[in-house]
């Protein structure tokens, strides 16, 4: 079982939509049960809020619904429950690690990381560029997908 928890500042947009579009990438290569996929924020501020609007709209485009998904905070045990906990950029590495203390078991990565060409991915909350953020969450969770299955 493959335990995998996305995390972003706020837990509303790049977070959960790397959460259902690995869990869209996994359910047809029906591999559902091999699974854990969750996502959760590194801040306070929008805990309990639905994932934001246009993300939601760009998931449905693409036939993969989010619906009941609430914003939800890191927790240091959530270390324990986890086998990596993918950040979508520095800034979230470095909040999460305010949360978690430390990373003896190098989980903490960055969803990019499995990409070849690395880096950040960019917050549409501040760009509006949500069509190239889901472009680019889609070629990191199919990277990541594929370096799971291998390992």
């Amino acid at each position: 079982m493959h335990k995998i928890l996305f995390v972003c500042h706020g837990n509303i947009c790049r977070s959960p939509m790397a959460e259902f579009v690995l869990k869209d990438l996994v359910h047809r290569r029906g591999l559902d049960d091999q699974f854990l996929i969750q996502s959760c924020a590194t801040s306070t501020e929008e805990l309990g809020s639905p994932v934001y609007p246009p993300i939601r709209d760009l998931l449905a485009k693409h036939g993969i619904s989010c619906a009941g998904k609430t914003a939800v905070q890191l927790r240091r045990s959530d270390y324990e429950k986890y086998d990596l906990l993918v950040m979508m950029d520095t800034w979230n590495v470095r909040n999460a690690m305010r949360i978690l203390g430390k990373d003896p078991d190098r989980k903490v990565k960055k969803l990019l990381d499995f990409t070849r060409d690395g880096g950040d991915v960019e917050d549409p909350w501040y760009t509006e560029r949500y069509t190239e953020v889901y472009e680019t969450i889609l070629a990191g969770c199919e990277a990541l997908l594929d370096f799971l299955i291998k390992n």
